[in-house]
């Protein structure tokens, strides 16, 4: 990396370095502060340990600001007086005591914070900010795809899962889907054929959450009143929405109701500031909230579902609708670092980010005596370790059993953890890679008695199949790209066809879409709720918020933090850096064989969108950090 010219250069180039710092700083006659002499060790943000060289002391509003060179590359500093941790971060944290919601929409985030203070608790406000979420950015998110959450109810301190993900239709077989695709056992099927529709699951998953978990004082229909009003009135489109819009919109060209998510009267998406108006949205948003999850799957927009997908050659019934129904599992967990990490269950795959934080604690136990390597190689390992398997075994635990405990075992990890190799990439491993793209929301909610909601809401790919219901505003997701034809594997379309014992049910495809919370190990105290959505890039950027966290970064400045993002699309051993990651970090991936590319602009979208809010277990206040990636903003009263 380029030396910076300045103190201030290295600010806005850089990131942060923590660690002890001994240095005794001298004073001349006029009471300028000068370096005498220094000792010292940081950990940059990756964790690798760095010899510093000599600091250049500057005093500005009580503030000491100091510009280090390790080994030749610049890195920026804040030091509080008398502090340990120094901070850089595009923004400051949100801070709050009584409420606080972050999202990738700032009028979403409004919506969600003006809920809590009529009453609402976390998962009125988290219902409502999916709802406003779906209306300005239908490009990553809607009724017509899916929903997971998790719900931290601080009167058991217990956590408690949502899977609101659909089943594939009763009538789509794998002979039939590889028949009419023209696909074969070790292809998918095609990024926008109908028949990879399954049974949007969002509308009951907002629906029962409410019914669940929600505080009474607001019923569902003024829950969703806030996000009708927004797609009826109009709403000014963001900067970073406006682009992936504008991407996605070719996925729209299939669908006669395409238009609705056009600029009104042209075949071209709203530009960033252009107002937007969804009349059909609101419409459809009106319903849920009057009459609920029957009065959708079962009323008008259930049978522009099916008619919609029929006319383009899909076998999705009304029946397929009927049946649909959430699910309430129990979340799964591991500890690390003195935190109880949360995910939801397979079919989702937040049990690849449970895996890799097991293999990277065993990682650092083993390597404690060898020779420092950048965190970052640790961890892009321990993933990639972890999606091994869980690209495999991740399935519908209705249909197929899923080993979970046997994979989440510290003996498991440890045997795993073998396959390490300090100086050289991972070699070819047995189940496949994970791909990577980035299209999906996220957000958290936390209340005034401390219960919190994480929360994620998806299409899958951008608009999804780009198959819009009649009047209804929405596109139907292609979640069932993520079915494996191969006959002999746990997550193929064609259950019966699988050597397990299998019930008769359609079954769900893996999941992409985790949100993730974690809670103080030794009390069940709340600690943090969070997500990055994108992907495959989900339990990856999980992984690397954790890690931020647990090293005492603040949740903006975790956020703001350069990512990296393993893919191999084509079975390779490739990682995607951030720019802003220090050169060394890429040369040294490089000598270990990792194919890096180093991604800026908006290819960082790969690196996905994340939300944090964080709570002091002292204090109790919240500090919060919402993406720079997004058009989005944290909101803390």
């Amino acid at each position: 990396m380029k030396r910076a010219s300045s103190f201030d250069d290295a600010v806005r180039r850089t990131y942060v370095l923590r660690g002890p710092v001994e240095a005794r700083i001298c004073r001349d006659s006029h009471g300028a502060a000068f370096k005498r002499s220094y000792v010292g060790t940081f950990s940059e943000i990756f964790g690798v340990s760095v010899r510093l060289s000599p600091l250049v002391w500057r005093r500005r509003q009580r503030v000491w600001h100091a510009a280090v060179a390790p080994y030749g590359y610049q890195v920026g500093i804040f030091v509080m007086a008398r502090a340990r941790l120094a901070f850089t971060a595009r923004r400051s944290p949100v801070l709050g005591t009584k409420g606080a919601v972050a999202s990738s929409q700032s009028l979403a985030t409004h919506i969600g914070a003006r809920i809590l203070k009529r009453g609402g608790n976390a998962v009125d406000a988290a219902v409502a900010v999916a709802a406003a979420l779906a209306v300005t950015e239908p490009c990553s998110c809607g009724l017509g795809g899916d929903c997971f959450m998790l719900f931290y109810d601080s009167s058991s301190k217990i956590v408690k899962g949502l899977n609101g993900s659909g089943r594939c239709p009763a009538e789509l077989t794998l002979n039939r889907a590889m028949a009419e695709t023209g696909r074969g056992p070790s292809e998918t099927l095609p990024n926008r054929h109908p028949h990879t529709v399954t049974v949007p699951g969002a509308a009951a998953a907002w629906d029962d959450a409410v019914s669940k978990w929600g505080s009474g004082v607001l019923t569902l229909s003024q829950i969703l009143d806030p996000a009708a009003r927004l797609a009826e009135e109009g709403f000014p489109v963001g900067p970073v929405t406006a682009y992936h819009w504008n991407e996605g919109l070719a996925a729209l060209d299939g669908s006669a109701g395409g238009g609705e998510l056009r600029a009104p009267g042209e075949r071209r998406a709203p530009r960033c500031g252009e107002v937007f108006r969804n009349p059909g949205m609101a419409c459809t948003l009106r319903e849920l909230g009057e009459g609920g999850q029957h009065a959708f799957y079962g009323g008008r927009v259930g049978r522009a579902i099916v008619e919609v997908l029929a006319l383009a050659g899909g076998v999705l019934s009304m029946d397929d609708l009927a049946m649909h129904e959430s699910t309430f599992p129990e979340p799964i967990s591991v500890d690390y670092k003195g935190v109880r990490v949360f995910e939801v269950p397979p079919n989702g795959q937040g049990i690849t980010a449970l895996l890799a934080l097991n293999i990277l604690a065993e990682l650092e136990q083993q390597h404690t005596r060898s020779p420092k390597l950048h965190a970052l190689i640790w961890r892009a390992q321990a993933l990639r370790l972890a999606f091994s398997d869980t690209r495999y075994y991740c399935a519908d635990p209705d249909v197929v059993d899923v080993p979970v405990v046997q994979l989440l075992s510290r003996e498991y990890a440890r045997e795993l953890s073998k396959l390490f190799d300090p100086q050289s990439a991972c070699r070819q491993l047995q189940h496949g890679h994970p791909a990577a793209q980035s299209c999906t929301v996220s957000f958290q909610v936390v209340d005034d008695a401390g219960n919190a909601v994480s929360m994620v809401v998806s299409n899958y790919e951008g608009f999804g199949t780009g198959l819009v219901p009649t009047g209804c505003g929405f596109t139907l997701q292609n979640r069932g790209l993520n079915f494996s034809l191969d006959a002999a594997h746990p997550n193929c379309l064609a259950p019966s066809a699988h050597p397990l014992p299998f019930s008769l049910m359609s079954n769900r495809p893996y999941h992409t879409i985790i949100p993730c919370m974690a809670t103080v190990a030794a009390t069940g105290e709340l600690y943090a709720t969070l997500t990055n959505m994108g992907r495959f890039m989900q339990p990856q950027g999980h992984l690397q918020l954790l890690c931020h966290l647990l090293r005492g970064v603040d949740p903006q400045t975790a956020v703001d933090m350069p990512r990296f993002c393993i893919t191999d699309i084509d079975g390779g051993r490739r990682v995607d850096i951030e720019d802003g990651t220090p050169d060394e970090v890429v040369e040294s991936l490089r000598r270990r064989g990792h194919d890096v590319r180093v991604l800026s602009g908006h290819s960082r979208a790969q690196f996905g969108r994340a939300q944090i809010i964080l709570r002091d277990g002292t204090s109790g206040v919240l500090w919060c950090g919402s993406d720079g990636r997004a058009d989005g903003m944290a909101i803390a009263f």
